[in-house]
């Protein structure tokens, strides 16, 4: 579903990323770890088509997507959601999901009954003022706004970052629940232990702007063996 190829990404003269190669089949949840400042938002906008790379390839459902913009990725099927989460704050919770309908020109659905199912009380607040709802309230926002345009693939920067404990297990819990029940290839970066955990199937680790090691099910499970990518 997609592919890096050999992915070098800068700012400016500085680089951030080198010759990064990863890929996320179909249907899999595939984690990305690594301590502060080592480049996964970096990757996540690159892929996403927020920074242009140096050099390298990405493709995505089998097409080189390297010169698309986000808006031309997303309408392919790609679902963003930032670490910042970056919901419309003076708009309506309803109005920043139909937003989330420019993702997936394909798509033979809308997922509104997918999105309150696993997030109720953005059905429940949906003339609520986005700004006004908590940080995990944003999450789940930024999380349903991704997902009511039926992505093929959902890429989740941090989402555990900045939330409640209940509110980080409630997403831990359904997005392999979604992921299972619609096939949705998902690829995310975490430095929460128990999400990691709790979501990947599988897991690149990068340091200094690279990926030095891929971590199966197995290794997974082992804290001591994960940990060591998110100490600081």
């Amino acid at each position: 579903m997609l592919e890096t190829d050999s992915l070098t990404v800068g700012y400016g003269d500085t680089p951030i990323l080198r010759d990064v190669d990863l890929r996320a089949d179909e249907g899999e949840i595939v984690g990305i770890v690594g301590k502060n400042g080592v480049g996964k938002t970096t990757l996540m906008k690159a892929i996403m088509g927020l920074l242009d790379p140096d050099s390298g390839t990405i493709s995505y459902d089998g097409t080189d997507v390297t010169g698309w913009s986000a808006d031309e990725r997303a309408k392919a099927g790609i679902g963003y959601i930032p670490q910042s989460r970056d919901v419309f704050e003076d708009l309506s919770v309803e109005q920043n999901l139909l937003v989330g309908e420019s993702v997936n020109d394909e798509a033979e659905r809308l997922l509104y009954d997918v999105v309150y199912d696993y997030f109720p009380i953005l059905e429940e607040r949906a003339d609520q003022k986005a700004g006004t709802l908590s940080g995990g309230q944003q999450q789940m926002l930024a999380i349903g706004r991704a997902l009511v345009g039926n992505p093929d693939l959902l890429v989740l920067d941090e989402p555990s970052e900045g939330i409640q404990p209940s509110i980080v297990q409630g997403i831990t819990e359904d997005i392999p629940a979604i992921n299972e029940e619609l096939g949705m290839t998902v690829l995310f970066v975490e430095q929460n232990l128990g999400v990691i955990q709790g979501m990947a199937e599988r897991c690149y680790a990068i340091e200094r702007g690279t990926i030095v090691d891929e971590l199966d099910s197995a290794q997974l499970r082992d804290d001591d063996v994960v940990a060591e990518y998110l100490a600081v």
